[in-house]
């Protein structure tokens, strides 16, 4: 066995306490040390292959990103309210999967700029949203009730081309989920 001559004390690669090498490439003092440095190393490594992955991320990912976040804040939101299905009024019982859909009054295909707009996008029970087509005329009755005809108008005559860059789109998602995480906590202890 090679032994390393005149071994100098040096500071632990982790801890920072003083140690005397054993081998001539030490840089941890014990094996703690090195597990340490072993796990710090991976969460680096995660950290750089995430920065790489969201460099690469295409633009429609994100917008499907933010428009998950943003749904889910809308259908916590209502939840937390106590609201049922905005067209139909039904609270069917919660179930895996999900029982709720965050409907949009003018859809996103039709109204790309307004896809974010949380004053238009309404708790909708999937059988309403999915299979009955958004419930459309019941859903602009209630729309009207609640907000009054004028603004209805303005909500339908809204047309301009908005085109959400991925910086926005980062911020966009930083906000929401922060809201989101807040309002989950609210939720759960009101439950």
């Amino acid at each position: 066995m090679l032994t390393y001559k005149n071994p100098k004390a040096k500071p632990c690669g982790v801890c920072e306490r003083l140690f005397v090498p054993v081998r001539p490439m030490m840089v941890v003092c014990s094996p703690a040390c090195a597990m340490k440095k072993v796990r710090q190393a991976k969460v680096e490594e995660r950290a750089k292959v995430r920065t790489r992955k969201e460099a690469i991320k295409p633009r429609a990912k994100w917008l499907a990103e933010c428009q998950a976040i943003v749904n889910r804040y809308v259908r916590i939101l209502a939840l937390s309210r106590g609201e049922g299905c905005y067209t139909c009024g039904a609270t069917p019982t919660q179930k895996f999967g999900g029982t709720y859909d965050a409907g949009h009054f003018r859809s996103v295909g039709s109204a790309p700029h307004l896809r974010y707009w949380i004053p238009q996008i309404k708790l909708q029970c999937i059988p309403c949203n999915r299979h009955k087509g958004g419930m459309a005329l019941a859903f602009r009755e209630r729309l009207v009730r609640d907000h009054g005809e004028d603004w209805v108008a303005r909500l339908e005559a809204m047309q301009h081309i908005a085109k959400f860059d991925v910086d926005y789109l980062k911020r966009l998602k930083a906000v929401m989920t922060k809201k989101v995480r807040r309002l989950e906590k609210r939720y759960e202890m009101l439950r």
